[in-house]
This record gives structure tokens, sequence and C-alpha cells, in this order.
């Protein structure tokens, strides 16, 4: 069991309130949009065990700080470049994390509002996976650091989008680097409401209202069972993915500028 004085401010990525049962979870660094990093990996994973453990939760919004929701973006311009071999212990650990990061997340058994604020360009799964995704007019989506950043889009990408895309445009957007617009992702079924900057978290704070005035055990079994599918999903990929992501960085040239640098940051 965890209570929220444990965590509000426990994390140098992630800042945590809560009124009347709902608990507002807002991704940043430093103030400013969440940049991933190795320590933003591992917080996250953590954060949401935290989360999960509160049984005095009853419906968790997910956002992110100022222009966008994650970053920094990887581009041609501004790549993430691999500069040292990575030791089995460090890639063990990531590994080890990044499963935590998603089947942590799920394991939450209350829903999820993702209310997305800006470009998603790092991990766009995690808000994709909530219960109700909404987005900001401004906000699109990009996997910009896996495959067109050198690294085999394999935490959680290669499940979540094929089940929320389908087959073929999933690997179309992977294998690109296809940019989607909100209005895009909400046509294609990503998103479900897109609304004006100023009317988004007033708009999730709106449905969690709802979902908290439920019953507990209603609320609870009807996460547990829209999650079900999803989590045997992660059970029988994540693993595999994680495993290739790390297994093809072991044949790029240290001085191949479009490789990541791990110890700086992770997709």
């Amino acid at each position: 069991m965890s209570q929220i004085e444990d965590y509000a401010n426990k994390y140098r990525n992630a800042r945590a309130e809560r009124e009347d049962g709902i608990l507002q979870v807002t991704l940043h660094t430093c103030g400013g949009p969440l940049q991933w990093s190795l320590e933003a990996h591992r917080e996250l994973a953590e954060l949401f065990h935290d989360v999960g453990e509160d049984r005095n939760n009853k419906v968790v919004i997910l956002t992110g700080t100022g222009e966008a929701f994650s970053g920094p973006r990887v581009t041609p311009e501004n790549p993430i470049l691999f500069r040292e071999r990575i030791r089995f212990e460090e890639a063990d650990r990531v590994v080890r994390e990044g499963k935590a990061l998603l089947m942590n997340l799920l394991a939450i058994d209350v829903p999820i509002i993702s209310a997305i604020n800006g470009p998603a360009w790092r991990h766009g799964e995690l808000p994709l996976l909530a219960d109700i995704v909404l987005a900001s007019d401004t906000a699109c989506f990009q996997d910009s650091a896996h495959f067109p950043g050198g690294l085999v889009p394999g935490d959680g990408m290669h499940i979540v989008m094929p089940l929320l895309l389908g087959m073929n445009r999933a690997r179309y957007f992977l294998l690109t680097g296809q940019t989607l617009s909100a209005q895009q992702a909400q046509e294609l079924g990503l998103v479900a409401e897109v609304l004006p900057a100023q009317d988004l978290l007033p708009r999730a704070w709106v449905l969690a209202r709802q979902i908290a005035s439920r019953p507990a055990s209603l609320v609870r079994l009807t996460r547990a069972v829209l999650t079900e599918q999803l989590k045997r999903q992660m059970y029988e990929y994540l693993g595999f993915g994680l495993h290739a992501e790390f297994f093809a960085l072991s044949h790029v040239d240290v001085a191949e500028p479009a490789a990541p640098h791990l110890p700086a940051a992770l997709p």
C-alpha cells in the first residue's frame, strides 16, 4: 500500500495531486515538457507502481507540461548518438524497467484518462494506453526515436500501434516515422476527443468526476475487463521486443551517428 504523501513529489519527472479521489499525474522535466532519459524511464515505472498501490485513487488523469507532452524529438539534425558499447548489466536493467513501465501502468486498477497537451514525440504508447484519450488540437504523434532514430520499436510501440491503427497502418507509421496530427489520430481511432488547449484538462476532470461518482467495484472491475487483452499482449510480446531492441544495437558501429546514445537518453 502507498499513500499520495509518499509519491506526490518523490520524482523529478512527475508530480501528483489529488482531489475527491481523482489523481492528476503531470509529467515534466525541470518544470517543462517531459524529456525522456534513463532517469525518467526508471522513475515513471516506479511512479505507476506507487499509483497502483494507492487504494484511495478512484480515477487517474495523465497529462504533460507546456507545449509538448513528451520529447525531445529525434531528427537527423538532432540525433541521439551512440558513443559506447552497452554492457549487459545496463541493458538488463533497462529491459526490466521497460517491462515495468508498461506493466505497472496497466496494473493501475482504476480508469486512466490521458490529456495529451501537445506533441508526443517519444513513448506515445503511454498516453494512448489510457481508457479515455483526449488531445489538444496542437497534439501530434510520432515514434521519432525508434526506427527513424536507429532503434527497433520494441518497447511497446510494436504492440500498441498495431492494436490501435491496424497492422498495415501501424507498420507504415513505425517504419516511415510518420507524424499524425490530433485530427488524424481522432479519425484513426487513437484519440476520442480533440479540444482547444484551454479546454483539455477541464474536460478530463469532468469525465473523471463522472467515473469517480460510480461504485468502486463497478469502476475497478470495468477497468480490469478493459485492460485484460492489453496485459496479455504485453506479457506475450513485450520482452521479445525489448531484447530485440538491444540485440540490434550490438551490431552498430560505435561511430555510427544514427544510433542512440543510451547513457544520455532512451526512446
